[in-house]
């Protein structure tokens, strides 16, 4: 068994990793108050190829494997969990269900956009009664004359209402099978007719991610932009998710990094009582603990993606790993914010950040809960 990353996964590591600290870190907090999408640095991050990783270079990728994948959100996050978590949504539910299921017609109209970064893609599932209970989806789309028409509303969609975001797949109900709702996907293109956009949402977190509510009216689009098989959108969007679910692990993982590199910094900074307060053990035990489980996490996510890759089943080990690298995550930030004494609650420190961060990384993607039935379910229970 070889832990070691290839060289050119090592060297990509390191040029995303340094990209972070010199043109995302100084910024972070800025963008964090004023609530700002940053196009200068999705720009930037694009003409690096980040924002199509996974897909081939025929429609405008990098032709990169799920790890390597998991490793640039991992950095990221370890600075910015709000523009990691819009390349990980972009990717992961938008990029990746077009790449696995779309006709050619469709790469060729949307794919390369999305892969290029030059247009953001959103995915369309959570609605007010339906989330994890996907099958209470009540949004609807009739085939009427060769057009899809749809009703029905979607909330806390990422990606769906900036100046480049292109469309949106939304999962909808196309009719009813043996007593049962025929759940397909459906491409809207951002500024379709009867489809609206709301306000961003007043979020604990992620300030700087463009989150909103879409409603659509009669929004009507032409019959082929249906995403795969009439009727398989339960099947398209799990296999999506357990990706999606890899992307919100590496970023948990990313901000638990970037928890401990503050709180080591601070400990070796703040004196108490004539020295470090990083020499007191009940600080130095958080950190140690934080390695520990930062450690695990990153093993279990890099082992997921590493599954994806080899063409085996990964989802027990994407529920693994998100689960697992969430919580570490949110363990991780209330550590450093504790680390930090009443300077952690003060918003000019990044730990205040990322523990607001934080949380939204347990529910997203499926929450604890769910991942446990997931994994009970591999159980056989």
């Amino acid at each position: 068994m070889d832990f070691d990353l290839t060289e050119e996964q090592q060297m990509f590591k390191k040029m995303v990793r340094e990209f972070a600290d010199a043109e995302i870190a100084p910024v972070a907090e800025e963008l964090d108050i004023k609530g700002e999408y940053p196009y200068a640095i999705q720009k930037k991050m694009a003409e690096m190829g980040l924002f199509g990783l996974p897909i081939s270079e025929e429609y405008g990728g990098s032709g990169a494997d799920l790890l390597t994948y998991a490793i640039g959100v991992e950095e990221i996050g370890r600075v910015s969990a709000s523009l990691s978590i819009s390349m990980a949504a972009h990717t992961s539910l938008s990029s990746l269900p077009l790449y696995y299921f779309g006709t050619e017609e469709q790469k060729q109209k949307w794919l390369v956009t999305l892969a290029t970064g030059k247009g953001l893609g959103a995915f369309g599932l959570t609605e007010p009664e339906a989330g994890s209970d996907a099958g209470a989806t009540k949004t609807t789309a009739v085939l009427d004359n060769g057009e899809w028409v749809i009703n029905g509303t979607k909330c806390f969609i990422t990606n769906s209402g900036t100046d480049i975001s292109l469309i949106v797949t939304l999962t909808v109900v196309t009719g009813e099978k043996n007593g049962k709702k025929e759940i397909s996907n459906i491409i809207v293109p951002n500024g379709t007719t009867g489809f609206d956009v709301a306000p961003s949402y007043r979020k604990m977190g992620w300030h700087s991610s463009d989150t909103h509510e879409l409603s659509f009216t009669d929004c009507k689009v032409p019959e082929e932009n249906l995403l795969g098989d009439r009727g398989a959108g339960f099947k398209a969007f799990l296999k999506c998710l357990d990706c999606g679910r890899i992307g919100v692990a590496a970023l948990s993982v990313g901000l638990a990094q970037g928890c401990l590199e503050e709180s080591v910094k601070y400990a070796k900074e703040r004196k108490a009582f004539g020295q470090p307060i990083g020499k007191f053990e009940a600080i130095s035990f958080m950190c140690a603990d934080m390695l520990m489980e930062i450690e695990l996490a990153r093993m279990a996510t890099w082992k997921a993606a590493w599954m994806s890759d080899a063409g085996r089943p990964f989802t027990r080990e994407a529920a693994i790993a998100k689960l697992f690298a969430s919580e570490a995550a949110m363990r991780a930030a209330s550590n450093a914010v504790q680390i930090h004494g009443g300077y952690g609650y003060i918003e000019d420190y990044p730990v205040c950040r990322y523990f607001r961060d934080a949380k939204i990384l347990e529910i997203g993607e499926g929450s604890s809960e769910v991942q446990r039935i997931v994994l009970s379910r591999q159980l056989g229970l």
